[in-house]
């Protein structure tokens, strides 16, 4: 596998991006010692080998009326690509769900979901869920207070 970042230099502008993502193009270059014009090479350079993958904007969930953040598992009755297919395929299509990651261990998916309550949360497990035939058990997690969140 070949490295994507050449140096220090990149790990600096990386660094300063994940801090703020909005900054100038001539900011960046100050802050991490080179000219602007090299400074926009090396970002442009990162774009195109996919580490910078994008930016964004952080907004507050509770703007949607999301208040509740539940860690939902969930073990499919089989293991077999038709299955796999069809709950990736669902999970994608559902906006409550804002990761879902395949894990090790006695259940097949780690789901983040955001809902307004618990009543929401219940009618998307029942409605969504709970209506894959693929899925064999569902165990949640509420999320009473985030004590560290982090961006990369």
């Amino acid at each position: 596998m070949t490295q994507k970042i050449a140096d220090d230099m990149d790990r600096k502008i990386l660094k300063e991006l994940m801090s703020d993502a909005r900054l100038p193009n001539n900011e960046l270059a100050e802050r991490v010692g080179l000219s602007a014009s090299a400074c926009l090479r090396r970002l442009r350079r990162l774009e195109d080998a996919d580490i910078i993958q994008g930016y964004t904007t952080l907004v507050d969930p509770a703007i949607d009326g999301w208040t509740m953040t539940a860690l939902a598992s969930v073990r499919l009755s089989r293991q077999h690509e038709d299955e796999i297919q069809m709950f990736e395929s669902a999970v994608r299509g559902w906006d409550e769900v804002l990761e879902c990651h395949l894990v090790t261990g006695s259940r097949d998916y780690l789901l983040k979901v955001m809902s307004s309550g618990l009543d929401d949360y219940e009618r998307f497990i029942k409605e969504k869920i709970a209506r894959l035939k693929c899925v064999d058990t569902i165990e949640t997690s509420f999320v009473m207070n985030t004590i560290k969140a982090r961006r990369v």
